[in-house]
């Protein structure tokens, strides 16, 4: 069973996330849970064509992805789950977890570090939020996290498997909690109690940076509850809540895929990230 999912993992990663986004874009038509500012077709070009983007950099600069990176560490001998003998479901399980813990730490970073922070700040630029906001990260970013997702496989150890698991999982529930879906709030509260639900992230997307700089979960709810970045709602409500970064509101810069890409490289830093984020305003 492991073995099909590392031979399938191209077929299986693709049919998730066109399923996954399908069914989203469905449920966002029917069960909306703001009105949306921007014309969708404006911002899905945008959101989607970086995807498309991201991939072929991928392909050209990082040849290995992340399963064949974690196959080449098994042939080595790298990692925890390589050298201690336990038993292939519970290196799986237990990579899988720990890899969804990095990647929160890893969301950290990326908001406590200026310079990282100028990177990651177009996917929160985005003025409205819905599934497509979950695709839409700068190609650095992406290179920068391929990169950490490769030290991290190489430090666990984990298994081919549960790196293929872990990225349709992780891309599945990034477009499911950046949608802009309705859940009945009994539903939302036991959902979040594993997981993080469109609820929950979007506080994470408030242009207050208190609510910005928490819920920084994309999979498992619990390391938020567990490390104190947990926010339930926004002040504001969702309703009232306002979308995006204060300093970046012109549509043409923050929803065109040529603004989007120049994004990071304006404006100056005027303290640490996490805490104040105070950028200037673009010239």
């Amino acid at each position: 069973m492991l073995q099909a999912v590392v031979q399938h993992a191209m077929v299986l990663r693709l049919a998730m996330f066109f399923g996954i986004l399908m069914v989203m874009i469905l449920l966002e038509l029917a069960l909306p849970r703001r009105v949306l500012s921007l014309p969708r077709l404006r911002r899905w070009g945008s959101n989607l064509g970086i995807v498309f983007l991201n991939s072929a950099l991928l392909r050209l600069l990082l040849p290995v992805a992340a399963t064949g990176f974690a196959l080449l560490a098994v042939d080595r001998g790298w990692g925890l789950f390589n050298v201690l003998a336990v038993r292939p479901w519970v290196a799986v399980l237990a990579s899988v977890i720990l890899l969804d813990f990095a990647i929160y730490l890893q969301h950290i970073m990326f908001h406590a570090v200026p310079a990282l922070w100028r990177l990651h700040r177009m996917h929160h630029a985005d003025l409205d939020f819905d599934v497509t906001t979950g695709a839409r990260f700068h190609p650095i970013e992406i290179l920068l996290s391929m990169l950490i997702k490769f030290a991290v496989i190489a430090l666990i150890g984990a298994p081919a498997a549960a790196v293929v698991i872990f990225e349709v999982v992780l891309n599945a529930t990034a477009m499911f909690n950046h949608g802009n879906v309705r859940l009945p709030l009994g539903l939302d509260r036991v959902l979040r109690l594993l997981i993080v639900t469109p609820d929950m992230h979007r506080v994470h997307h408030s242009i207050e940076d208190h609510e910005a700089n928490s819920n920084f979960g994309f999979n498992l709810s619990l390391w938020d509850r567990l490390l104190g970045t947990y926010k339930s709602q926004p002040d504001a409500g969702h309703d009232g809540m306002t979308i995006g970064i204060r300093d970046y509101r012109k549509p043409k810069l923050v929803n065109d895929l040529p603004g989007m890409l120049i994004l990071p490289f304006l404006g100056r830093i005027r303290g640490y990230a996490i805490n104040r984020r105070e950028w200037s305003r673009p010239s």
